[in-house]
């Protein structure tokens, strides 16, 4: 130390000096580079007493991350939740809260999980819609010889067919009010007169007759008065049915007189559709 003092001799004119600088807001570097004291023992006597300059500080931001995870855990988050919020350490963590209780274990937040499952329902219902809209427009207007050949398919589908020895005649029976009106329109195309066809509502017994009645004779443009006698079908309480509630009306039969003819040709007509579209010769739609 002697020899210290010896090369530092005029140690309150230095120290006199260094604080100056402190105060100006140099560092402990800058105050050895401007003074050239290179004795770091020296340098800390002679700043004595004297605050460094806030910009020197080291960041307290591992602090303020402290002091972050403990509210964290004072409000009953876990380990995994604040590592996630903060982006810290586990070991972190449990250094920082290892005082705190531990938080009780909270329920799910059901309110939370049930309002994103019924996001995601409705954004599937969206896009079940945005897809049906898709295919719907990609149809367009249908020209007669398209609705001819639609018809025919549709009838020998969902039509009743002949049996051997039976009698033949057009009866077309179905719960959907669109597959009959597009029934009908085939039949006007054919030019199947209006005074020829015969409606009867199928339904179960234990349905609201009158109002099938009503809403099939809605459907087809006629008075109720002009269905035929309503067949009914016994209930059976066995059956594990699926068609009630409000919106079932049971189905419309559409029978046509004097058919017999029209029935042979539809055969015609479908097998020769048939044969007009052999598998080799379908196009590829992949």
């Amino acid at each position: 130390m002697a020899h210290a003092q010896g090369k530092y001799a005029d140690f309150e004119g230095l120290r006199e000096r260094a604080i100056a600088l402190r105060r100006q807001g140099y560092s402990l570097r800058q105050i050895r580079d401007e003074l050239q004291v290179h004795n770091k023992g020296m340098l800390q006597r002679l700043v004595e007493g004297e605050p460094p300059p806030a910009w020197t500080k080291r960041p307290r931001a591992k602090d303020d991350m402290r002091e972050r995870a403990r509210e964290l855990r004072k409000q009953g988050w876990t380990y995994n939740e604040i590592q996630a919020e903060l982006g810290c350490s586990k070991s972190s963590i449990s250094l920082w809260v290892r005082d705190l209780p531990s938080p009780e274990r909270r329920q799910p937040d059901m309110t939370a999980a049930r309002r994103g499952l019924e996001r995601a329902v409705k954004n599937r219902a969206i896009a079940r819609e945005e897809l049906r809209n898709a295919a719907y427009a990609e149809i367009g207007p249908l020209t007669p010889r398209e609705l001819f050949l639609v018809g025919v398919g549709l009838y020998w589908s969902e039509g009743a067919k002949a049996k051997a020895g039976a009698h033949r005649r057009i009866i077309f029976v179905n719960s959907d009010p669109n597959m009959i009106k597009l029934f009908l329109r085939w039949l006007d195309l054919l030019g199947v007169e209006p005074e020829r066809r015969r409606f009867s509502v199928n339904i179960h017994e234990s349905a609201d007759i009158a109002k099938a009645e009503a809403y099939w004779a809605d459907q087809v443009g006629i008075d109720v008065g002009a269905l035929l006698k309503t067949s009914l079908k016994k209930h059976n309480p066995k059956t594990n049915r699926t068609n009630t509630g409000e919106g079932y009306y049971g189905c419309l039969r559409v029978a046509v007189l004097q058919s017999a003819d029209l029935h042979r040709r539809v055969e015609g007509w479908w097998y020769g559709i048939v044969g007009a579209a052999p598998a080799t010769d379908l196009p590829n739609r992949t």
